[in-house]
Parts: C-alpha cells; structure tokens; sequence
C-alpha cells in the first residue's frame, strides 16, 4: 500500500546536515512510500488572534501535514532543544485548538549533530510535545547520528556503516506506521 509521509527539517538552512541526512535518509525506503518535504521557514510566528483566520501559509502548511499519513522530523539540536522554527510549526499546526493536523498521525524522530549527545536531548523534548498532541511516536530504534564529514559520500549519500544503522531504523518506523494507521 502506498503511504505518504511528511518530512519536516527543523533547520532552515539548505546545507544543513540534517536537511542532507533527511534527503539521504528517505532514499532508504521501499518505493511505494512518497516522502513530502514539507517547508517550515515561511510560517509566521504563532499568534492565537489567527486562529480563525490564519495565514494563506498556514493553511496551505496545515492541508500538506493532512494529506499525509505519517509525519518524519529531522531535527538539530539548538541549546539542548528542538529549534524555535520546528517548535512554531508544530504550533501552527496544533491549532486552533481541537483541529490539529498531528492527532492520532504516527511520527519518527531522528536528529543528527557534531555534538557528543547528538540530538538526545531536542528528541526527548520533541517526544514530550508529540506525546501531548496525541502522536504515536516510534521509541524504539532511536537514532542520534554523530554528523561529522564521514557520515556522508561526495554525492550526498550515507556512508556504509550509517546506511545500515538507518535502514534497520527506516524498516522499523515504516513498520510502525503501517501499525498505527486508522483501522
């Protein structure tokens, strides 16, 4: 069965290393999955006086989280946490309040950083904030890749022992979002 799935890149930047493992990622997957890079960077910040009339952006952002199935963050680290973008994305969607695009829709988190804790602690915040809005999230593998210049080839692709790692973790959230699909 085909299944469409929204990635969202908690980094603007186009050269971003989790932009790149994302692009790399999705590669990694059975052809029957359509992976949808959904942009972030033009979302105005979240002002609950828009809620009844949001921005043409917001909407537009609101109805491509809804045609897909399944949601894939990639996300950076800044200051111990999620950025501020991917926190304002996931605001605009949540709302107005009992209308969220995120309800019930199963996501996997993956993060990847020069740091030595890698993404540990923006997953475990971004897993707080999906547990509230009632997203099934993957717990299992977890996957905090080490970014460093031997994670990926000239062309962009993973390295060969990162492959492996996220082929078995792709197999596993592909999995997972085929088990938490509205019966």
């Amino acid at each position: 069965m085909s299944r469409r799935i929204a990635v969202i890149v908690g980094s603007l930047r186009e050269g971003s290393l989790n932009r790149q493992f994302a692009r790399a990622l999705v590669k990694l997957a059975p052809s029957t999955y359509e992976f949808q890079f959904i942009g972030i960077g033009q979302l105005p910040l979240y002002n609950q006086d828009e809620d009844l009339a949001p921005s043409p952006s917001v909407t537009s952002f609101r109805e491509e989280v809804k045609a897909c199935q399944a949601v894939l963050f990639v996300t950076p680290e800044y200051n111990r946490s999620i950025p501020g973008v991917l926190k304002n994305a996931i605001d605009q969607g949540s709302r107005p309040s009992k209308q969220s695009v995120w309800a019930r829709m199963p996501a996997g988190i993956v993060g990847v950083s020069p740091g030595a804790i890698r993404t540990a602690a923006a997953q475990q915040h971004l897993r707080t904030i999906l547990a509230h809005l009632d997203m099934p999230t993957l717990g299992q593998p977890e996957a905090f890749i080490h970014g460093t210049e031997d994670s990926f080839d000239e062309a962009g692709n993973l390295s060969e022992g990162v492959v492996k790692f996220m082929k078995r973790w792709m197999d596993a959230f592909l999995e997972f979002v085929e088990a938490n699909q509205p019966k």
